[in-house]
């Protein structure tokens, strides 16, 4: 099974190839230059571990929520490989991913990224038996008030995401039991994406290309949307 996954959504490309049980991840820093070469850049990998794109399986796509040029930008991308090879999609919550950083194996995690205007995306998450990590709340666009009193009565939290510097010592001062990660855990890592595509794809839990949608959290009147 080859697997190629991606993540556009924060300031760093993320991407990820899995070849019949080798995991291959990169993670560069693109930034304004992301539409002229994620393509490129793509294919610079592909080569580098010896494989064309008609020999992938199956495509991971982060949907956010994020930048919304990033997030655009990496979905056009893999519909148009899943239309042009006919290939299985499936879509994958950047805050997912970023859960996945986690160092700690007890607790709650809290992924925060920032949203601009003062206001954060993000979702709480729980481990479960040592390993297992479940979402236990909606994806949220929160003001940095409204997400302190969502946190306020965990015992344990670890927060993680380009937020958590921009909010580090409100949060510090206001919730007793935070753990704030270094920034090495603030963006999402391709080996996350790659093992959360793995568990969608044993589940068969795919996503049709014509209709998979970015994960955007403002209201409606605030969304880019495409010129007419």
């Amino acid at each position: 099974m080859k697997i190629l996954g991606i993540d556009t959504t924060t300031k760093f490309l993320s991407l990820g190839i899995y070849n019949e049980g080798k995991i291959y991840g990169y993670n560069l820093q693109l930034g304004t230059k992301l539409s002229s070469l994620l393509a490129k850049t793509i294919q610079r990998v592909l080569d580098a571990v010896g494989l064309e794109i008609k020999n992938i399986d199956y495509l991971a796509c982060g949907l956010g929520p994020g930048s919304f040029t990033g997030v655009r930008v990496g979905l056009s991308t893999i519909k148009a490989i899943a239309f042009s090879l006919n290939k299985p999609v499936v879509g994958i919550s950047t805050l997912d991913i970023l859960a996945r950083n986690t160092k700690s194996r007890d607790g709650h995690i809290v992924p925060i990224i920032d949203a601009r205007r003062n206001l954060i995306y993000c979702s709480i998450y729980k481990i479960k038996k040592g390993s297992t990590i479940i979402r236990i709340t909606p994806y949220m666009l929160l003001t940095i008030d409204g997400f302190l009193k969502k946190i306020k009565n965990i015992k344990q939290v670890e927060i993680l995401g380009d937020a958590a510097g921009l909010y580090k010592e409100t949060i510090l001062k206001n919730i007793k039991n935070a753990i704030i990660l270094d920034k090495d855990y603030w963006y999402p890592q391709a080996h996350n994406i790659i093992e959360l595509a793995k568990e969608r794809i044993k589940g068969k839990e795919f996503d049709n290309p014509f209709k998979i949608k970015p994960i955007y959290l403002y209201p409606k009147e605030c969304q880019v949307r495409n010129p007419k």
